[in-house]
């Protein structure tokens, strides 16, 4: 990877992407957070169940970053990331760029069937031709 980064300016083509909950409760998805520090706190935080909640996503370029948006609802399924794609964030992403590779993770939302079809149908493919080997 570090390669292609010197290699072929490949860094400016990646669009990188996420989606974090953030609970009013403050409490904290350790799957997709960690928090480094010198030493132990020895504090436990008693999470409220069900506590409100927003869902925000972000895309992040080598120029600039697309976000933040929030979701309104509670829990973003498949048909609610499409809906967000097809609304928001292509658009923004083709009127920036013509050639650029869209990298997400692996959350349930983003193998949906309906998103994987509309990204297949939608995003650009990267035009290698003028790359230096």
């Amino acid at each position: 990877m570090q390669e292609r980064f010197a290699v072929d300016s490949f860094a400016d083509w990646l669009i990188f992407s996420d989606e974090a909950t953030f609970h009013l409760s403050g409490k904290v998805n350790r799957h997709n957070v960690r928090i480094w520090g010198t030493e132990n706190p020895r504090v436990v935080i008693e999470n409220v169940r069900d506590s409100p909640k927003v869902n925000v996503f972000c895309a992040v370029s080598n120029e600039k970053v697309y976000g933040p948006f929030s979701f309104e609802e509670p829990t973003v399924n498949g048909m609610i990331y499409l809906h967000m794609l097809e609304n928001w964030l292509m658009s923004q992403l083709n009127e920036d760029s013509n050639n650029y590779i869209f990298q997400q993770d692996d959350s349930p939302a983003h193998y949906h069937k309906d998103v994987r079809g509309y990204l297949n149908r939608n995003l650009p493919q990267v035009d290698r031709t003028h790359r230096k080997r």
